[in-house]
């Protein structure tokens, strides 16, 4: 053995120290005696800190007295400070106070960051030093990788030529590269500010270069909320331009913050956007504005077609929601914008917006909500403002308040069952009466924009017009008590008996001024009145399931009969029917104890039976069917759907008649993932389809699909000339991991017969004026119409998410819409640095639905 070089055989030799390695240089005795079991030195234990104390466990320890040098051989692992490190060995040099870890070389810091390399070169307290080879592995699977780096200051981490990725390695072949990485001449990381910067770095895919970023930087793994930009947003239609957002967030407070949005338009301007989002101790709000002085006013339609008579335009919007304890909460979702087109024309979305294709109105509520185990308490108002060229504002009432409170007494001493109470107010102001003309609705927004006519519906006629909902004033508040127990009879007969009463008090003010140049409209009475009406109801619902069990599954066959009688339904000409104007008789109101119809201003009356048979089979672990079939009887008294109010809820709804049609309702699932549904209503006496609804649901991990089919026959007495079909195919399929297409059309099946009859119209037209109007062209055209089309593919992966579609809603004419809308959607993300996404139309745009000029 060499002078001065000691070496101690050691399977796992454990050393408690003040600070470092050093320690094991008091001598070989102590090492020998640790070995043997031997309890270290009291000083020596007391001089250790818990935090400071090191572990050391290895094969062999090497001590070179000469060169002051410990050494640590073989499976080395050491603990220290919360970190941890592996080596084939390491070396302790006193003298320069180094640890050097060669081989296999791996730090594991406290939180769960681990570090690996060819050799490390650090300072006696791991803090600074030079690592070789270097690979960091994050908690959040972020990863950097580097020939060489330097940390400095314990806190600065210095890559070179590094590379940066949030992506897992390749299982079957780690070496390839990732789908994508940042490859920079240095890579620098400062946890003091939590903050990467890159320098002089390029993305790649794949390997490939994409783009070259001279300077960037990005907040590290432990960042939750940083001050700093966002990823850039782009904007490009004819009526704006091509446009850059640039947003800014910052970071005011770990509570609240402040997103700064500013984006230049190349034909409208700066288009101003900001954000403030404040959290409390019981709740949050968000105030959002944006607004912009346009440039080229040009662009867009005049008024009353589009905003071109506004220099600036802009919006507004909140949420919130705060708890005001446990069981009670406040809050708002309000929105205002300077005209209906804002939102669409600058890509502005909220989500106090209601829309189907294309933006229909924003409701802005304030509301004060109460729930318990029993009751539940709503207070709110509402306000609408319509976002499409066909509504006007002052048809668009303004409901304030609205109070619904329920309560549940179950069990209640002297009757058992349950026991509920049900309290609604309703309040709503309208400026002008809102008119459709009989057959078909028909509604005119004429050049002057404060107001509208009603084709046909100037002097209100029952048989000719409908009435949305009145001008003025109207009130309501209803009270209703009901009780319900079910009660099972030896024989397996379930009987449940009802008894509720209702009463209502209703005050109408009705102003008839609401439309100009003396076009008054009148309805029947419309002096201020306030009257009420009160309905009391018993009933009895009769259930009898059979249950048979057989080889291939388990049957339940349950005839169900309920009966319900009330007086006659009074004042539904008076009733302005504002909350019950829909109607859709199905299985699944059949055995409603309160009435088919949707809300409160409506309330049925006479005496009804309501017969239906239900079928639950179960076949196996995963099949399963039900069906329902009933038909509803009006046994006396006047019907309430027979006799239409001012809208003519109730007729063609299939219980005008004292023999209701039949509704069935189908579900069917012969195995896992496949999902038949099916509803209908069929006419009593013919059996023809009133009504359809049936889908197809198939999906797996491989393809989703579905198919989805409506018809619906016409309604004229409701102003639906026309009968209403289509049907949707949608799916997706996963063609490769990760890697999934997805398609979607709609069809209209009836819009050809509407086109032929247009044709026919023209045509008419034509042979009556040959030299004014012009040659009508024949629809050569199938029922297999396109509404809209969709179809796109995606990519998913731990770190990225890839997305193109495109898009096309057809041209509904009688919207007002000219040309079809083609839209282009990209989006891209990359996890931990950012996303950006981008929407183009193609070609064509609504010249009248979205305000904007035809000739842009």
């Amino acid at each position: 053995m060499a002078s001065g070089v000691k070496r101690v055989a050691r399977f796992a030799a454990a050393t408690a120290l003040a600070s470092s390695l050093a320690y094991l240089l008091a001598g070989p005795a102590f090492a020998q005696n640790r070995a043997a079991g031997a309890n270290p030195a009291p000083a020596a234990a007391a001089a250790a800190k818990p935090q400071d104390r090191m572990v050391v466990d290895a094969r062999e320890l090497v001590y070179d007295n000469d060169k002051k040098t410990v050494a640590a051989v073989g499976d080395v692992q050491i603990l220290y400070q919360g970190r941890t490190i592996e080596a084939d060995r390491v070396i302790y040099d006193q003298g320069n106070k180094r640890v050097t870890a060669i081989g296999n070389a791996r730090i594991t810091e406290a939180n769960g960051t681990v570090i690996t390399g060819e050799r490390f070169n650090l300072t006696d307290d791991f803090r600074d030093g030079f690592i070789d080879s270097l690979r960091v592995v994050n908690p959040d699977k972020t990863r950097f990788s580097a020939p060489r780096a330097e940390r400095t200051d314990g806190e600065t981490f210095v890559f070179d030529k590094g590379i940066y990725t949030a992506c897992e390695p390749c299982k079957d072949n780690p070496e390839r590269p990732p789908l994508w990485q940042v490859r920079a001449a240095r890579i620098i990381h400062k946890k003091s500010e939590q903050t990467i910067y890159y320098e002089d770095a390029r993305l790649e895919f794949a390997g490939i270069p994409m783009a070259y970023i001279p300077y960037m930087s990005g907040p590290d793994s432990t960042v939750k909320r940083k001050s700093g930009f966002l990823s850039p947003k782009f904007i490009n239609t004819s009526a704006l331009g091509f446009g850059v957002g640039l947003p800014y967030f910052l970071n005011l407070a770990p509570n609240y913050d402040l997103t700064l949005t500013p984006t230049y338009l190349t034909r409208q301007g700066f288009l101003g956007q900001a954000e403030w989002r404040h959290r409390g101790m019981n709740g949050s709000y968000t105030i959002r504005a944006s607004g912009i002085f346009q440039q080229d006013q040009e662009a867009f339609l005049p008024s009353p077609l589009g905003p071109r008579d506004k220099e600036f335009r802009g919006s507004v919007e909140t949420n919130g929601k705060f708890y005001i304890n446990p069981r009670w909460t406040f809050g708002w979702n309000a929105s205002m914008s300077t005209d209906r087109w804002f939102y669409k024309n600058y890509r502005i979305q909220n989500e106090s917006f209601s829309s189907t294709t294309y933006l229909q109105e924003a409701i802005s509520t304030a509301y004060l909500n109460g729930q318990s185990p029993t009751a539940w308490f709503d207070l709110r108002g509402y306000y609408f403002q319509p976002l499409n060229y066909q509504d006007w504002q002052k048809q668009q009432p303004v409901v304030l308040p609205v109070l619904d409170y329920d309560k549940r007494v179950h069990k209640p001493s002297f009757l058992g069952g349950e026991l509920e109470f049900n309290v609604n107010i309703t309040n709503l102001t309208r400026d002008t009466a809102a008119f459709a003309e009989l057959p078909q609705q028909k509604t005119y927004l004429i050049t002057t924009p404060s107001y509208a006519l009603y084709d046909g519906c100037a002097i209100y006629d029952k048989n000719h017009c409908l009435v949305r909902g009145l001008a003025g004033n109207v009130s309501r508040a209803s009270v209703q008590a009901s009780w319900r127990r079910n009660f099972i009879d030896p024989l397996g007969q379930v009987w449940t008996p009802y008894a509720s009463l209702r009463a209502d008090v209703f005050s109408i003010n009705p102003d008839t001024k609401g439309v100009i140049n003396s076009r008054v409209s009148t309805i029947a009475d419309t002096s201020d009145e306030v009257f009420g009406r009160v309905m009391p109801a018993i009933g009895l619902m009769y259930r009898y399931p059979f249950v048979a069990k057989t080889d291939w599954g388990t049957h339940i066959i349950e005839p169900v009969a309920q009966i319900v009688a009330r007086p006659n339904e009074t004042n539904s000409l008076r009733v302005a029917n504002e909350d019950a104007q829909s109607l859709v008789f199905d299985a699944s109101n059949l055995f409603e104890w309160s009435g088919k119809f949707s809300g409160y201003d409506r309330l049925e009356g006479g005496t009804r039976a309501n017969v239906g048979a239900l079928y639950t089979g179960r076949f196996g672990k995963e099949a399963f069917a039900n069906l329902l079939i009933g038909q509803s009887y009006q046994l006396g008294g006047r019907n309430s759907f027979a006799s239409g109010d001012l809208v003519n809820t109730g007729l063609d709804s299939g219980l005008e008649t004292n023999t209701s049609d039949f509704v069935a309702r189908a579900q069917l699932s012969p195995f896992k993932g496949f999902f038949l549904t099916g509803a209908t209503r069929l006419n009593s006496t013919t059996y023809e389809a009133q009504r359809i609804d049936a889908a197809a649901t198939y999906s797996n991990n491989i393809i989703t699909a579905s198919i989805g089919y409506g018809r619906y026959e016409p309604q004229p007495d409701l102003g639906i000339s026309r009968r209403r079909e289509g049907l949707s195919l949608n799916g997706s399929l996963r063609v490769a991991e990760n890697w999934r297409l997805r398609a979607g059309v709609l069809f209209d099946l009836d819009k050809y017969k509407y086109d032929r009859e247009r044709y026919r119209d023209a045509y008419a037209s034509y042979l009556a004026a040959p030299t004014v109007a012009a040659v009508p062209v024949y629809p050569n055209t199938g029922p297999f119409q396109t509404a809209s089309t969709s179809f796109g593919i995606n990519y998913t992966d731990e770190c990225t998410v890839f997305d193109i579609s495109y898009s096309q809603s057809y041209a509904d004419r009688q919207s007002g819409a000219t040309k079809d809308t083609r839209t282009v959607m990209f989006r891209l993300e990359l996890r931990t640095l950012g996303e950006i996404s981008y929407s183009q139309n193609l070609g064509g745009t609504s010249s009248t639905g979205d305000g904007v000029s035809s000739s842009q």
